[in-house]
């Protein structure tokens, strides 16, 4: 089952935005984008995990409206303004600000504390990216039990719903059609 979020939708965008007076996320943060772009961040999944230097990281920034810059380690860290002040995260803390708020629904919705999760990434990313997801969810108050590729979490959710009853090995062929890449 899909829960759905405070806006009745089963997604939730990825987006963190800043103003002079609260934080919003998912829908809320995506919904004024245009306004407030340089505050709002989005695609932090591209910057899991990386170093400031990596070409990929320096492409991509030419392509956000919002700022980048080295930090320790060579660490990408987001600037923006927030409640007047300028503030720099990591793409860790940007996640994890959206797994809190997909655990607050969660739990709103099953009316019970969640601690563990197992958490998905797609199939490309590598160790550095892994750590980086799960260090997300430690620091949003998770107990990452485990991290799985995305295309696995399909074929997993596939077989659920689907008994025993043939004999023999079947193969079955999971698309995973992301916003940015297509798993198979």
């Amino acid at each position: 089952e899909i829960i759905a979020n405070d806006q009745g939708n089963r997604t939730t965008p990825s987006y963190v935005a800043f103003t002079d007076s609260e934080r919003l996320i998912g829908d809320a943060a995506k919904n004024q984008v245009a306004m407030n772009p340089i505050n709002t961040v989005f695609d932090a999944k591209r910057l899991i995990g990386r170093r400031f230097s990596d070409s990929s990281v320096q492409s991509d920034m030419k392509l956000w409206p919002f700022k980048i810059i080295p930090g320790p380690a060579d660490k990408p860290m987001i600037v923006v303004n927030y409640k007047g002040e300028d503030k720099e995260f990591a793409a860790e803390e940007i996640s994890s600000m959206i797994l809190i708020k997909m655990r607050e629904i969660a739990e709103a919705y099953l009316g019970s504390t969640i601690k563990n999760a197992v958490v998905t990434v797609p199939a490309y990313f590598n160790d550095s990216q892994r750590q980086a997801t799960k260090d997300a969810g430690v620091i949003a108050g998770l107990n990452v039990m485990r991290i799985i590729n995305e295309p696995t979490a399909a074929a997993i959710a596939y077989g659920l719903d689907k008994k025993a009853t043939s004999v023999g090995e079947k193969n079955v062929l999971i698309f995973d059609l992301g916003g940015g890449t297509f798993d198979v």
